[in-house]
Formats: C-alpha cells, structure tokens, sequence
C-alpha cells in the first residue's frame, strides 16, 4: 500500500469517526441504552486512535516505505473491531460480539508490524 493511499486512508477513516461521535453523542443519545451508547463510544474511540496511527504510519512508510503489513492490519482492526460494535450498538445483535476481538488481534498485529519495521530501518 503506497504512503499516500495509507494517509488518505487513515485521514477518512477519522473524518468519519468525527461524524460518528457526532451522530452518536445527538441522534443517538435518546435512542441507545447506556449500554449500546459506551459501545458505539468505544468503537468511534478506536477507529479515531487507529486513524490517526494510519496517517503516523503513512509518514513512516513515505520515509522508510516499510511497514504497509502494518497498515492492513490497522485498516482490518477498524473495518473488524469498530465495525462489529457499530452494527452491536445499533441493532443489539449480541453475536456480533463474538468477531469484535478479531478486529483487536487485528490492531495489537499493526503495532507489532510498526514496531518491528521501525527497528529494520538505517539507525
């Protein structure tokens, strides 16, 4: 994945974690459960963190053109992790809890691929 695409990738998916919050703190607030509603807010938090690492990870990989592995991972844990607890938060459909730590295996990966790249570049 080319550093650009990695950046792009990382700015939309927190533009629209920035909509998300937004929906989830108006439209939803009289609607979810306080419940449903910590979850959706912990999906909008994790897709925002990993959004912002994407653009981190971007910037890297322009200066080393490592890490892409990395930002699969990232993009997977976001689609996976923060995904499934959307749709949890919005439908309560409970069996989607099951798939949500594939998302978090997902991002522990990415960082691990980031770290391990930044320790195989020139010192």
């Amino acid at each position: 994945m080319a550093a650009n695409t990695i950046i792009a990738l990382g700015a939309t998916f927190a533009g629209l974690s920035v909509a998300f919050g937004a929906f989830g703190a108006h439209a939803l607030k009289q609607r979810l459960t306080p419940d449903m509603l910590d979850i959706f807010h912990t999906a909008v938090q994790y897709q925002f963190y990993h959004s912002l690492a994407l653009v981190l990870l971007g910037l890297f990989v322009a200066r080393t053109g490592s890490a892409t592995g990395a930002a699969w991972a990232f993009t997977l844990g976001i689609l996976v992790f923060s995904g499934s607890l959307y749709v949890l938060a919005l439908t309560g459909m409970k069996w989607l809890g099951a798939i949500t730590p594939i998302g978090g295996v997902a991002f522990m990966v990415g960082w691990a691929l980031f770290a391990w790249s930044s320790l195989q570049g020139p010192e």
